[in-house]
């Protein structure tokens, strides 16, 4: 017999893969769990820590290449003075706190903005080295940290000179709503910079006193945790193909106060790409961000129903089984045997037919052979009557009724049981982490095209009255190469003719290219939206220059885990961008969400501020739009971002115990189609046929050879009944043409003519 072929090996493996069933059910779905605090809550600061570490490596590293860039614009001129270098610095970036220009041969300062700058970490000695340049952390008397940068200044025969620039390591535009704070620490995990938890003298009793010290001390100890777990490769902190964020990031767990859980999320600073390293990265920082979350002392889940299922699956599980071997197995070996024993001559004993379907047909074909090997003819008047009722059953019909059963039970786990309606609790957190995250993707876009519109003006401002065509296509290269925002970049004079292009072909020249917004959006009612940005070229008599922004630059910004659906739409609604696929100026999927974005563009006090809302009709669903707000260019256009996702996808208890139980609905679909049909497919199918050749022979077919198809049960029953049609053809030679058919009474003499 095959190991693999034959009735047994499938009954044996549906019976393994049913109490395995039966285990993974009742792990699965039976213990009980503290569901206090959802799993999704915490996923969700993982992903709001990993939003503030990208909005922190982007600006680092921005302003470290607009310092580089700005430097070596003005080196590329003519000489200036320093207080010229820093004021047209000033004018187009308001992001550095204090900025200053020494002579690096005598340390003399040369010019100064802003607070001071913390010079005296400054070795001179050392610019000269490798990475001599390189930005640097410095701490000052009172706590706080700096990041300084450098970028030489360089004039044939003038002193070289260093311009520095000191920033902060605040979070550039991020939303943290209530309870929540965030920091930034370095590999040791020192704070070196944290918002959201308020000095102990600006609270007003004993008890905020106190919530403020328990606060800082989870932070802290939030702080230690994370840069440990930092230092780990992102490989090995990561399912395989888990996909996100590129760097390392989780969440943490810590104590309560006032029945206020602390959970925490980490995530250090990365490139966009993997393998790559920028100057930010190189720092060695991550980003903590804790919150507050009130825990549901009610919520837990019960051990019955997945005990209740497990035992049920057992007890159908075990009749099905039981069905197969007493209808199926059972006949099949019987036969099996009952026809070896004919084959070996033993025929005084009647065979012992079964009582059902096709081993019922065989076993009778096989007595009726038992007689014609005894000398009856195969032309019986007397043969036994057809079965009737249950009786016909074959084996499909039992293999139909073992798939009836198992579906007894997967079915109302697929489709009736723990279904989370339209009332499953979500929790307020994740709603205000919905609201809070937009807000901050909504900022960052702003930031990113005003610091677009910054790189225009800034190298407008420089290339002048002077700068030659080629001298200009030179910047603009340049430019196109460290920013890769733009698409194409070109110098448009008055009567609107390029005079300077690169990257991609024109698409908004025009006459008097200055009196065009500074950020405006074109291509209404086209297949592409076209965001473009203009500056104004002094002393060339209304020559601008005019940058493209790219598309995808857009939509990369908007791709963030945990958020669902993202759109950033125009001041009329239309789509713009998005995370996944859209149609350019499309209309937002429904009513609500138009409303939603409607809604949120209503000055309260005096700016608009972001809204989430949960709904619950046509399924839950949570949802955020949060409008341009702040200054800078991009202000002007009105654009919203809006962003959505179905509740059953997040992690909370009420979804997780659906999603199992669907789960388990469908192994047990999987575990009964797979066994049974492999059952029709080597038993059943192969019987049916078998029956027929059984009868056929016992009609007197001498003539149609039995092959076994398969070296198992069936195949063997096949070959005895190839012996019995062997035997039967021989003694049908033995007998006198005149008398075949009649019974041995005498011995007979044959004679070939």
């Amino acid at each position: 017999m095959s190991l693999l072929g034959g009735i047994r090996p499938p009954i044996a493996v549906l019976s393994a893969l049913l109490l395995s069933l039966a285990a993974v059910t009742a792990l699965v779905l039976g213990p009980a769990g503290d569901t206090r605090l959802p799993k999704a809550v915490q996923t969700s600061q993982q992903h709001f820590a990993e939003d503030g570490a990208i909005a922190l490596r982007a600006s680092i590293d921005e302003s470290v290449t607009d310092l580089d860039r700005s430097a070596a614009l003005f080196s590329a001129g003519a000489p200036v003075s320093g207080d010229t270098v820093l004021d047209k610095l000033g004018n187009t970036y308001q992001k550095w706190m204090g900025t200053a220009v020494i002579e690096i041969r005598s340390g003399k300062l040369v010019a100064t903005r802003g607070e001071t700058v913390p010079l005296t970490s400054l070795d001179r000695s050392t610019l000269s080295d490798e990475g001599g340049l390189a930005p640097r952390m410095v701490r000052l008397e009172n706590g706080e940290v700096r990041l300084l940068s450098f970028a030489l200044l360089s004039w044939p025969g003038k002193p070289q000179l260093l311009l520095v620039a000191s920033n902060s390591l605040k979070f550039p535009g991020i939303s943290l709503g209530q309870f929540r704070s965030i920091a930034v620490v370095d590999r040791s995990g020192t704070i070196l910079s944290s918002d959201g938890i308020p000095e102990p003298e600006q609270v007003l009793t004993d008890l905020q006193r106190e919530e403020v010290a328990a606060a800082n001390k989870q932070l802290k100890s939030f702080a230690k945790t994370a840069a440990a777990k930092a230092g780990d490769h992102p490989q090995s902190t990561k399912e395989p193909g888990s996909g996100g964020y590129l760097g390392v990031s989780g969440s943490l767990l810590g104590g309560t106060f006032l029945s206020d859980r602390s959970v925490g999320g980490y995530a250090s600073l990365t490139a966009t790409e993997p393998g790559e390293t920028t100057t930010a990265t190189a720092l060695g920082l991550t980003v903590v961000a804790m919150v507050k979350v009130a825990e549901d002392p009610t919520r837990s889940t019960s051990p019955a129903f997945g005990l209740i299922a497990a035992g049920a699956l057992l007890a159908i599980g075990g009749l099905a089984v039981a069905v197969l071997l007493g209808t199926v197995q059972r006949p099949l070996i019987r036969l099996f045997l009952e026809s070896r024993r004919l084959t070996r001559g033993d025929l005084t004993r009647p065979v012992n037919v079964p009582g059902y379907g096709e081993a019922r047909r065989i076993g009778t074909a096989l007595e009726r052979l038992r007689g014609q090997l005894l000398g009856e003819p195969a032309e019986r008047n007397d043969s036994p009557a057809a079965p009737r009722g249950l009786r016909r059953i074959g084996a499909r019909g039992h293999l139909v009724v073992c798939a009836v059963l198992l579906l007894a039970w997967s079915a109302p786990l697929l489709l009736l049981l723990n279904r989370a309606d339209g009332t499953v609790v979500v929790p307020q957190q994740l709603v205000n982490d919905q609201r809070e995250r937009t807000d901050t993707l909504t900022d960052r876009v702003r930031r990113a095209l005003n610091e677009g519109e910054a790189d225009l003006l800034s190298v407008a401002t420089l290339i002048g009255n002077r700068t030659s065509s080629d001298d200009m296509t030179t910047v603009l290269e340049r430019t196109l190469n460290q920013h890769l925002r733009y698409q194409s970049l070109y110098v448009v004079d008055a009567s609107g003719e390029v005079v300077a292009q690169v990257g991609d072909d024109p698409h908004a020249a025009r006459s008097k290219p200055v009196t065009a917004d500074p950020i405006q959006l074109l291509g209404r009612g086209g297949k592409k939206p076209l965001v473009v940005g203009t500056a104004e070229i002094p002393g060339r008599d209304g020559s601008a220059l005019v940058g493209e922004f790219r598309i995808d630059f857009l939509n990369s910004m908007l791709k963030r885990p945990g958020l669902g659906v993202v759109r950033l739409v125009d001041d009329e609604g239309k789509v713009i961008a998005g995370n996944t696929g859209y149609l350019a100026f499309q209309s937002l999927p429904n009513e609500r969400l138009k409303d939603l974005v409607f809604a949120s563009g209503q000055k309260v006090g005096k700016s608009a501020h972001a809204a989430g809302v949960l709904y619950r009709d046509g399924g839950v669903q949570i949802a955020a739009a949060a409008p341009f707000v702040g200054g800078g260019a991009a202000k002007q256009l009105g654009w919203t971002v809006v962003s959505w996702q179905p509740a059953d996808r997040l992690a909370i208890p009420e979804y997780d115990v659906q999603h199992r139980t669907v789960l388990a609905g469908l192994l047990g679909v999987a575990a009964a189609a797979a066994c049974l049909g492999w059952m029709h497919i080597v038993v059943a199918r192969p019987l049916r046929v078998l029956a027929g050749q059984a009868e056929a022979l016992a009609d007197g077919d001498r003539k149609t050879v039995l092959f076994p198809r398969n070296h198992d049960e069936v195949g063997a029953v096949t070959r005895s009944l190839e012996l019995v049609r062997q035997q039967l053809q021989g003694q049908r030679r033995q007998q006198p043409s005149g008398r075949r058919g009649a019974p041995d009474t005498a011995p007979q003499q044959h004679v070939r003519n």
